[in-house]
């Protein structure tokens, strides 16, 4: 039997985004999902977490959006104080000061634990923590914490991932109605496999925010609706 992690991303961006996410736990195959702590409705999403105690609810690490939560952290900010473009990020990765990195992550973590969540695993926001120079920082802040993170490439060798495979295409035109009846085609020879997703409903805060934000809802009808095939079930 293959365990699945459906894993629901951007928890805390918008109300929109927490309500799609809960109903697509509630009512679908969404048993994960990841909080940005440094988001508009990152308080709305803490509150709806801790009356929904069956969601695995773990940090969603940000770099390239929004401000972060420390102070004198000079080279994860542009001339605004906001985080760095995740083009200027991905682009020189080099720049951004390890130190600084885990300060910044390390305050993300810790806002989470000291809003009486228990971290399940931690990934990040656009994958900056898979970047090769950033993995002595989500290293040491696994070992640190005893939490597994999201597989990120073949460099994690020594960390602790919280499945053997992650797939990142159920996004945009590649999120169909039959992607997880026919996982069974597709994902064989692993014990387990973590499913990105980002459900949400549209609200003001997603359509001005994100890119990305019409396709959200899609994927929450998806996710409402969709089963496992013979052979898989949920982490």
């Amino acid at each position: 039997m293959i365990k699945v992690l459906v894993n629901a991303d951007d928890f805390g961006f918008s109300h929109g985004v927490n309500y799609g996410i809960m109903d697509c736990h509630k009512y679908g195959l969404v048993n994960s999902a990841t909080m940005m702590m440094n988001a508009e409705a990152t308080e709305h999403g803490i509150e709806l977490a801790k009356g929904v105690p069956t969601l695995k609810v773990g940090v969603h690490l940000v770099l390239t959006w929004g401000k972060p939560l420390s102070n004198n952290v000079p080279s994860l900010i542009d001339e605004n104080g906001n985080f760095k473009k995740q083009q200027a990020v991905y682009g020189n990765p080099q720049s951004i000061d390890l130190v600084e990195l885990e300060q910044e992550w390390t305050a993300q973590i810790e806002r989470f634990i000291q809003a009486g969540l228990e971290p399940t695993h931690l990934d990040s926001h656009h994958h900056v923590h898979g970047i090769k120079g950033f993995y002595p920082v989500i290293k040491k802040l696994s070992d640190s914490y005893q939490i597994p993170v999201r597989h990120a490439g073949s460099h994690f060798k020594q960390i602790q991932t919280v499945t053997d495979l992650l797939l990142t295409d159920f996004y945009g035109e590649t999120a169909v109605p039959d992607y997880f009846i026919e996982l069974g085609n597709r994902v064989k020879d692993v014990s387990s496999v973590e499913i990105m997703t980002h459900p949400a409903y549209l609200d003001h805060e997603l359509l001005q925010g994100s890119s990305y934000n019409q396709q959200r809802v899609k994927e929450t009808s998806i996710l409402k609706s969709a089963v496992l095939p013979s052979g898989f079930s949920l982490l």
